[in-house]
């Protein structure tokens, strides 16, 4: 499998995705589906909640697959 990174951003918060890391445990849209819906292009929506929900989203994730990054300001 092609390893493919996507990533979106808000703000100075920028998710990284990596698909083939992921192992589909579903955490992330069942706990802000407001962010993650699989059912959607985009998948991931950024602009749907505060930075701070969806870091601790993020690192809610068992796979590795989401993770972030934050830029200095």
């Amino acid at each position: 499998m092609k390893e493919i990174t996507k990533h979106y951003v808000k703000e100075d918060l920028t998710v990284i995705w990596k698909p083939h890391v992921c192992i589909h445990s579903t955490i992330c849209f069942r706990g802000l589906p407001e962010v993650f819906d699989p059912q959607v292009r985009p998948w991931i929506r950024p602009e749907g909640a505060s930075k701070d929900e969806i870091i601790r989203q993020v690192k809610a994730c068992p796979s590795g697959a989401l993770s972030f990054t934050l830029e200095p300001k």
